[in-house]
């Protein structure tokens, strides 16, 4: 057996991730992820950038400060090829390249900034096609801090893809533009050809949910509940939600607008079912890094 350690590290706008996965390679038999070792940091890049344009000084020494730990933790993890990706937040900021520079010198880890497209490209080789079926039609629905991405899915194959600009932390801070939803809106009516189809969420925020539905693990959730929970969650405020449903901080205070976003794409898309099956844009780096060293 051959083994290749590989890490994927998303900078998203709510949070930093690092993932470290050992991939199993025996001949003749599919390579196996095992997903060794997930780290999460609350930095969060998109209140700065969609208030202010750009990333604060506190928060250029914070993600410093977590680069060089993952450096570190890297290392003595034995990696040997890595792939870190910015998403929404570094694409807007005014000082993206001085952060990047930065992190480079002091943590020696070089940033790559992808657009939308590539980063719904890779949610797709995250592993989803084992939850597709040749006979039915699924949106594959990613809401971030500071993007959504959709991409359907039809035939086991992207039929198309959009990123929007708004996420959770843009809803929050209240700097998503007026026409953004009636875009999705739009997009979703232009495109889906079916009179009704199945979601795929990903993200923290639908996990969390997922977790407390109650629902078989595989077994996707109703639309119909992810609206009686939303309901609860906007009763509390964000420490009793902190509380009631063991939230971290950074996830209370956002949650709610991220079940508003799939909330809405379900109405659009007359979807009644969602599956959840816990993959995120870190796993996608993963699998494109594979194929890349591979």
């Amino acid at each position: 057996m051959k083994i290749k350690k590989l890490a994927a590290i998303d900078i998203g706008s709510n949070a930093i991730r690092l993932l470290i996965n050992y991939v199993y390679e025996e001949t003749n038999n599919p390579p196996v992820f095992n997903k060794t070792a997930l780290v999460r940091m609350p930095i969060r890049l998109g209140q700065d950038v969609f208030n202010n344009s750009k990333i604060s000084d506190k928060n250029i020494d914070r993600i410093v400060d977590a680069m060089q730990a993952y450096s570190l933790m890297m290392k003595v993890y034995e990696v040997e090829h890595y792939r870190a990706c910015a998403t929404s937040a570094m694409r807007e900021t005014k000082n993206g390249q001085k952060v990047i520079n930065k992190i480079k010198k002091k943590a020696n880890i070089a940033i790559e900034v992808i657009d939308g497209k590539t980063e719904a490209e890779m949610l797709f080789c995250a592993g989803l096609n084992k939850f597709l079926t040749e006979d039915k039609a699924f949106l594959y629905v990613d809401v971030g801090g500071g993007s959504t991405e959709l991409t359907y899915l039809k035939n086991k194959q992207v039929q198309a893809s959009q990123s929007f600009a708004v996420g959770t932390v843009r809803l929050l801070e209240h700097k998503e533009a007026s026409d953004v939803f009636p875009s999705m809106q739009k997009w979703i009516k232009d495109t889906i050809e079916e009179e009704e189809i199945e979601l795929i969420g990903a993200g923290g925020n639908i996990n969390h949910v997922y977790k407390y539905s109650g629902v078989k693990l595989g077994l996707p959730m109703s639309v119909s509940y992810l609206n009686r929970h939303n309901k609860i969650l906007l009763k509390l405020n964000p420490e009793e939600r902190m509380t009631q449903f063991n939230m971290k901080p950074d996830r209370a205070d956002v949650v709610v607008y991220a079940l508003e976003i799939y909330n809405k794409v379900a109405k659009w898309s007359n979807a009644k079912k969602i599956h959840v099956p816990k993959i995120g844009l870190s796993d996608g780096i993963i699998r494109s890094l594979y194929e890349e060293v591979r």
